[in-house]
C-alpha cells in the first residue's frame, strides 16, 4: 500500500477542511445537543465529516469509513481499510472559544494504524505521522520522547470526570495528582493527546472516548515512543468506547504499577 501516496491527499483535505473552519467564525452556527446539554454538535461539524467522506469515497472508494457525525460506514470490524473522522474534536471550545479544537483523521490497516493527522486549525499546527517514518508537527521532525518522574511531570485530565463519573476511582486518582508537578485541562482529546507527542504534557488520562477521539492520537504518539492503553494498560479496542491513558514512556509504567492497577475501570 501506498501509504505516502494516502497521506499526501488526507493532509490536503484536512487544510481545506480547516479553512472551511475558519471561514465559519464570523457565521451564526447551527447548534445541537446530542446525549446531553453538553455534548454538542453543529452544522460545521457535519459539513466537514461529509466534506471528508466525498473526498475518500471519491479517491478510494473500497476503503470503509468511521465518523463521530454517522455519515460514515456501519462497521463491526477494522477489517481491510478504515478511516477514522473527527471533523471536530473539542466542539464545546469551538462554540466558545473558536480555539483549542483540531481535526482529527487517522487511517488504519486491520486495526493497526498507519497515518494519524491531527489539525490544530486556529494554530494552524497540522501534527502528522506515518507509522515507520517519524512523527511531525507541519514540516518539523519531532524528537522521540524521554523519560520523566511523576515528581516532574504535568498531567492532564478532565476535573468533571475526576468529580462525578461513577467509573472513577477517586482514591487511586488523587494521588497521582498530588505527586505530579501540575495538572491541566484542554477539553480537546486528539490536542492533548499531541500535547503528550509534543512534551508540552507528560500524560493524559480520560475516561469514554470514543474510537475517533483517539486514532490519529495513538498513530503520532506511538511513533515517537510514548504509550497508549486505557486505564487497565490494554490496548485499545477502535471499535468501542474506552477509557484512555497516554504516557511518555516510562512514566507509564509508573503510574499503571504505582497508581492504577488496583482500580475498577
Amino acid at each position: 500500500m501506498d501509504w505516502e501516496y494516502i497521506d499526501l491527499h488526507a493532509k490536503q483535505w484536512v487544510k481545506e477542511a480547516g479553512e472551511r473552519i475558519r471561514s465559519s467564525f464570523n457565521k451564526t452556527l447551527t447548534i445541537e445537543f446530542k446525549s446531553n446539554p453538553n455534548d454538542l454538535v453543529t452544522d460545521i461539524d457535519k459539513e466537514i465529516e461529509q466534506f471528508f467522506i466525498r473526498k475518500i469515497r471519491a479517491a478510494f472508494p473500497t476503503h470503509k469509513i468511521m465518523g463521530e457525525e454517522g455519515f460514515g460506514d456501519e462497521l463491526t470490524n477494522l477489517d481491510g481499510i478504515v478511516w477514522l473522522i473527527d471533523p471536530i474534536d473539542g466542539t464545546m471550545n469551538f462554540v466558545h472559544q473558536q480555539r483549542n479544537f483540531a481535526i482529527s483523521l487517522a487511517v488504519y490497516e486491520n486495526g493497526i494504524g498507519k497515518i494519524g493527522i491531527i489539525y490544530d486549525v486556529a494554530h494552524d499546527e497540522l501534527y502528522h505521522a506515518i507509522k515507520g517514518k517519524g512523527a511531525y508537527m507541519n514540516d518539523i521532525l519531532l524528537p522521540p520522547l524521554v523519560e520523566k518522574p511523576l515528581s516532574e511531570s504535568i498531567i492532564a485530565l478532565n476535573a468533571t470526570w475526576l468529580m462525578e463519573n461513577r467509573r472513577i476511582d477517586h482514591n487511586l486518582m488523587i494521588p497521582i495528582v498530588r505527586k505530579a508537578r501540575g495538572t491541566r485541562s484542554y477539553g480537546t482529546a486528539t490536542l492533548e493527546m499531541v500535547f503528550v507527542a509534543t512534551s508540552r504534557i507528560d500524560a493524559y488520562i480520560s475516561m469514554r472516548l470514543s474510537p475517533w477521539d483517539i486514532a490519529a492520537g495513538t498513530v503520532i504518539v506511538e511513533e515517537l515512543g510514548g504509550i497508549v492503553t486505557n486505564l487497565r494498560g490494554e490496548k485499545l479496542n477502535f471499535l468501542t468506547q474506552d477509557s484512555l491513558f497516554v504516557s511518555v514512556p516510562g512514566l507509564h509504567e509508573t503510574i499503571m504499577t504505582d497508581y492504577l492497577k488496583e482500580g475498577k475501570w
